[in-house]
């Protein structure tokens, strides 16, 4: 096997598997840049994912080859409504941020699960037959060398979530909004004496954690698992808590960290078609990922200081 022919095989699954925790890590990076740490993004993602499957179960008669797009969007909401408890506890009634993100993990678990028995009847709900599938994108397939690696039998979630990465890096280095949400996770009291309000910014970041969160969920559970169940996001919001610290929380930087989870991740699906793994036992393909994630939170591949105020309440005219 060439290595042309091994690239084909290993960056359309890359991109498949890290599209989910780009959308997820941005979550994380909105809501962390803005002082409020996001524990519960494992938890987002599982009801997002809930979300979408049985959205699209739903609504496919009526939407049609649309049904996964707007799948995305209830997700979204979802995702944003749950997040409203974390930014409730942490930032109204200052608990603990990391307590209450644990606290928005366990919930989502628990009532997607009680809602998949409420609604089927079973531990699991039914395979959806509108998900995401592999396509050749027009134009840019036809593009010599790069468009067979990059274009061709992808998905278009894949580049959505590259395009969502420089549109917040975009966001949170180019305009005022950015600007302001920075500065309430750097210093909120110094940004309060310029007139942000902190609570505004902080609510809004962490809801955008949760639509993107919920994003994620979506699109993994419509373009990999199919179907809902106890073990469809199995680690894969904590991966991208990682690729967040990995990516030295900076939206490009969380995009690279997240294509390099993705790439593990997706080692356990195609490493028997390689020929340098295929001989290794398909379980240490499997536990990859998790260790990589166990390396990048201990800092083995490099320390990141987050933003100064993260995981930090305010209390107004308080230092």
């Amino acid at each position: 096997m060439g290595l042309m022919e091994i690239l084909l095989i290993v960056i359309p699954s890359t991109l498949l598997w890290a599209a989910p925790l780009i959308f997820t890590g941005l979550g994380g990076n909105f809501s962390e840049s803005s002082g409020v740490v996001n524990i519960g993004l494992e938890g987002l993602m599982v009801i997002g994912a809930f979300t979408a499957i049985v959205f699209n179960l739903t609504f496919v008669d009526v939407l049609g080859n649309w049904t996964p797009w707007v799948a995305l969007l209830a997700a979204m909401v979802v995702g944003a409504l749950l997040s409203i408890m974390h930014a409730v506890a942490s930032i109204t009634f200052r608990a603990d941020q990391v307590v209450s993100g644990v606290a928005i993990n366990l919930f989502a678990i628990g009532a997607a699960l009680f809602l998949v028995k409420f609604i089927y009847g079973k531990g699991q709900t039914d395979i959806i037959q509108k998900g995401f599938s592999k396509v050749d994108i027009p134009f840019l397939s036809d593009i010599p060398v790069i468009g067979k690696l990059l274009f061709s039998n992808t998905y278009y979630t894949s580049f959505v979530a590259i395009a969502v990465a420089f549109l917040a890096w975009f966001v949170m280095f180019k305009t005022p909004f950015g600007l302001r949400l920075r500065a309430v996770g750097e210093h909120p009291m110094a940004a309060d004496t310029m007139g942000i309000n902190v609570t505004r910014m902080r609510y809004i970041g962490v809801l955008l954690s949760g639509a993107l969160a919920g994003i994620g969920g979506g699109v993994y559970a419509q373009s990999i698992s199919s179907d809902f169940g106890h073990a469809t996001i199995s680690g894969q919001g904590f991966m991208a808590l990682a690729a967040l610290i990995f990516g030295k929380w900076h939206p490009l930087g969380v995009m690279g960290a997240a294509l390099f989870f993705g790439f593990a991740q997706s080692l356990s699906i195609i490493g028997s078609n390689l020929p340098f793994l295929e001989n290794i036992p398909n379980v240490y393909l499997l536990i990859a990922p998790y260790v990589l994630t166990i390396l990048a939170l201990t800092g083995f591949i490099g320390r990141a200081d987050a933003p100064k105020a993260s995981g930090t309440p305010y209390i107004k005219g308080k230092r």
